[in-house]
C-alpha cells in the first residue's frame, strides 16, 4: 500500500524526515510545505535526487493560515511538523480536523501537555497525535522504553545525550547543530526529573559530572531543560528515577555557566541607557556568529541510556549506547538523522496503524522492539549490554 505523507518545514530536520519517509515509509507521495516556496521546492528536489525517483513535491504553506494548512493536510495519512514549537498546538487541531495523524519535533513541555489533552478529539477522528519527537526527547525516550523492556522490573532510567562537532575548537568547544534560541531555551530554567518516585524540578546547569564516552573521550554532563518531556509524569508510580543530562566537550560548561550567572540568558528586558533590551537577545546576537559551523565541520551525536532494575529475580543493568556521525553519502548531519528520522519512524508507525489512535506521549506511542528494529533498518549501530548480577 502506498501512503501519502506531509512534512511541514523544509529546513534541515524536515528534509531529513521527508527523505526517510520516502525511503522506508512505502510512500506514494511526500508533500513538503514551507512558508518559503523555494525552500520547499529545494527540499523536495534534494529528496528526489537522493531517492532516485519523483516522490516528493514542494508547496507554499503558511502554518498560521488555518484554511491553507487544512487544505494541505487533507488526504494525507500522516504528517511531521518540523516548524517552531509554538505553532504545534494549532497545527494539531487542524490535523485532527483534516483526519491526518501528526507528530512534531516539540520543544516545550507545557505545550505538549496541552496537545495531549486533545486525546478524545484525535481518537474520535481516528488519528494519532504524538508530540515531542526528535533526538532527545524522542529517540532517547524510545531507546529508554526499549531498555526498560529488557528487564522484568525496571526501576531507574538515566540518559545522557549531546550533539557535538567531531573536532572541537576552543574556546567554546561547540558549534550549533540547531537554532541558538533552542539551545538557550534548554540552558535556562528547570529540568523535570523523576526522583524517589516523585516529579521534581532541578535547576539547569547544575549536577556537573564527567563521563567517559568512547570514542569521544571524557565529556562533561549537566542538567538542561526539556529533555525528559512527559516521561517523569508518565512513569510516576512505576519508576523511581527518570532523568537526563546534556553532554559537551570539557570547557563548555564553565563558559556558559558564567553567562547564566551574569543574567545573560534572562529574557526580561533591562534598561541600558535610553533603551530596553533583552539580555538573551543580546547574547544571541553576539554568540551565534561565533558558534556557527564552518563548511568542513562534521557533527556527531552521542546518546547513552542506563536502566537499572531486576531480571530473573536478580539485580540487573541495561546500557545502550549510540554514536552517530555526519553521513557523507547523503549529506545529512548526525543531528538531522537522529532528530528527523525519529519523527519519520513515528509518522510511518502512525500511517501503518502501529500507534494507538488518540494523543499519546512518545514513551507510550511505540513498542520498544518495533523501534529497535526500525533503528537497525536505518543503519544505526546501538551497542547493547545486559548485565545480571551473579548468584553467590
Amino acid at each position: 500500500m502506498a501512503y501519502r505523507y506531509a512534512v511541514l518545514g523544509g529546513g534541515r530536520q524536515g528534509r531529513a524526515a521527508a527523505y526517510d519517509l520516502g525511503r522506508f515509509g512505502d510512500a506514494g507521495s511526500v508533500l513538503i510545505g514551507d512558508v518559503n516556496p523555494e525552500v520547499a521546492e529545494g527540499a523536495a528536489g534534494r529528496v528526489n535526487e537522493l531517492l532516485g525517483r519523483e516522490v516528493a513535491r514542494g508547496a507554499a504553506v503558511d502554518v498560521t493560515d488555518r484554511e491553507g494548512l487544512l487544505a494541505f493536510l487533507k488526504g494525507t495519512d500522516a504528517c511531521v511538523s518540523a516548524v517552531p514549537y509554538y505553532h504545534n498546538l494549532e497545527i494539531a487541531r487542524v490535523a485532527i480536523e483534516a483526519r491526518t495523524s501528526l507528530c512534531d519535533l516539540g520543544g516545550n513541555t507545557d505545550l505538549v501537555l496541552e496537545q495531549l489533552r486533545l486525546d478524545g478529539e484525535a481518537a474520535r477522528a481516528g488519528v494519532s497525535l504524538v508530540p515531542d519527537c526528535g533526538q532527545v526527547p524522542g529517540m532517547g525516550t524510545s531507546m529508554a522504553v526499549y531498555a526498560m523492556g529488557l528487564l522484568d522490573r525496571p526501576e531507574e532510567v538515566y540518559l545522557w545525550d549531546g550533539g557535538l562537532v567531531q573536532h572541537p575548537r576552543p574556546p567554546w568547544n561547540y558549534v550549533l547543530t540547531f537554532h541558538i534560541a533552542g539551545l538557550t531555551n534548554e540552558y535556562h530554567g528547570r529540568a523535570i526529573f523523576l526522583r524517589d518516585g516523585e516529579v521534581v524540578e532541578v535547576p539547569t546547569f547544575t549536577e556537573y559530572e564527567e563521563v567517559e564516552f568512547p570514542p569521544l573521550g571524557t565529556l562533561e554532563a549537566f542538567t538542561t531543560a526539556g529533555g525528559t518531556s512527559t516521561a517523569p509524569f508518565t512513569f510516576r508510580g512505576k519508576l523511581k528515577t527518570f532523568q537526563n543530562k546534556t553532554l559537551r566537550y570539557k570547557g563548555h560548561y564553565e563558559r556558559i555557566r558564567a553567562f547564566l550567572d551574569a543574567g545573560l540568558l534572562d529574557e526580561e528586558p533591562v534598561r541600558v541607557g535610553e533603551v530596553s533590551v533583552s539580555p538573551r537577545q543580546v547574547l544571541h546576537a553576539l554568540l551565534e556568529p561565533r558558534l556557527r559551523p564552518e563548511p568542513d565541520d562534521r557533527d556527531v551525536v552521542a546518546l547513552r541510556v542506563r536502566c537499572l532494575g531486576e531480571k530473573d529475580g536478580r539485580p540487573a543493568e541495561v546500557v545502550l549506547e549510540l554514536v552517530d556521525y555526519h553521513d557523507e553519502a547523503t549529506g545529512f548531519t548526525a543531528m538531522e538523522r537522529t532528530t528527523g528520522w525519529h519523527a519519520s519512524i513515528m509518522a510511518i508507525a502512525m500511517a501503518t496503524g502501529v500507534t494507538p489512535r488518540g494523543a499519546r506521549p512518545v514513551e507510550l506511542a511505540l513498542p520498544g522492539p518495533y523501534f529497535a528494529r526500525e533503528m537497525a533498518r536505518r543503519g544505526f549501530r546501538v551497542r547493547e549490554r545486559l548485565t545480571v548480577e551473579r548468584e553467590w
